[in-house]
């Protein structure tokens, strides 16, 4: 089949692998102009595990794992509460924390990797319409340009393109959790002495929620949650990065523990700062 799969995430890359690999033509496009190797933390569990090693890119990824010791919950004090250490005993339940732990960026780039030149990536390129046929799709870009294809795959993520062109309106139901809203972003902090790579987890008052995790020995991911419907989030995400870091700043500006610090860093320092509501699509079977 001639295939075109819209997104070249960690979906639309790891499905380009397989549907090459098996002899199928397959065109990746990106809207953004270079492959998006970037994003904070996610983990390999279960099936994922299963899939990374029948792909043949084990080594490449623990070539880039994290080496996390575990979750732990504080107050502001910096008191430990709890502590779930990791399970690496490749037996029994994941814990919190895995021992598969990798930058999103970093994953990305292996699928794409590994994909070699069995697909065809076009980079800058979106969809603009599609038109079905009998036996086949029509695809109109965005440069206007149109091309034919036996199968077209949404992987474009939650405000997916391809998705609204494949679905009328109605047919599919973004829900969010709780009109949580969260940011994910950076900062340089060295790592000090004694200190574990261990994911750290402060409950402020009025519903805020503070998440560290070091990745690296000079920097340091942080996720700030609170409630979409606060004042001080209307809006926000057609806001300026800038305008961005300034309400989440004055949101958790006295939620206590390390908040202080965090922010002043943040709005000093911070350039790959991401705000998005927390949200998960339903699609009729």
């Amino acid at each position: 089949m001639k295939v075109l799969i819209s997104g070249a995430g960690i979906a639309g890359n790891a499905l380009a692998f397989w549907l090459s690999k098996v002899g199928h033509e397959v065109t990746v496009i990106e809207h953004f102009p270079q492959l998006r190797a970037t994003g904070l933390q996610v983990d390999l569990r279960g099936h994922g595990v299963e899939v990374m090693k029948l792909m043949g890119i084990e080594k490449a990824v623990r070539d880039r794992l994290i080496d996390e010791q575990g979750v732990q919950v504080v107050g502001s004090s910096g008191k430990q509460w709890a502590f779930f250490p990791v399970n690496k005993t490749g037996k029994g339940l994941q814990s919190l924390s895995t021992e598969h732990e990798i930058l999103r960026g970093d994953l990305c780039r292996i699928l794409y990797d590994a994909t070699g030149n069995r697909a065809t990536y076009l980079f800058g390129k979106s969809i603009d319409k599609l038109t079905q046929g009998e036996k086949s799709v029509e695809v109109r870009f965005k440069d206007q340009t149109t091309q034919t294809f036996d199968l077209v795959i949404g992987a474009d993520g939650q405000g997916s393109m391809a998705r609204k062109e494949m679905f009328k309106p109605d047919t599919t139901d973004k829900r969010s959790y709780g009109d949580l809203i969260t940011a994910y972003f950076t900062i340089p902090r060295k790592i000090q002495p004694g200190e574990e790579y261990t994911v750290t987890i402060y409950m402020a008052p009025d519903s805020r929620m503070i998440m560290t995790r070091r990745h690296a020995p000079d920097a340091m991911q942080v996720y700030l949650f609170c409630n979409s419907a606060r004042r001080e989030m209307q809006g926000v995400r057609s806001l300026s990065v800038q305008d961005q870091k300034q309400a989440f700043a004055n949101v958790f500006k006295d939620a206590g523990w390390k908040m202080a610090e965090i922010t002043d860093t943040m709005l000093q320092h911070t350039r790959d700062l991401y705000c998005e509501r927390q949200a998960y699509v339903i699609l009729d079977t």
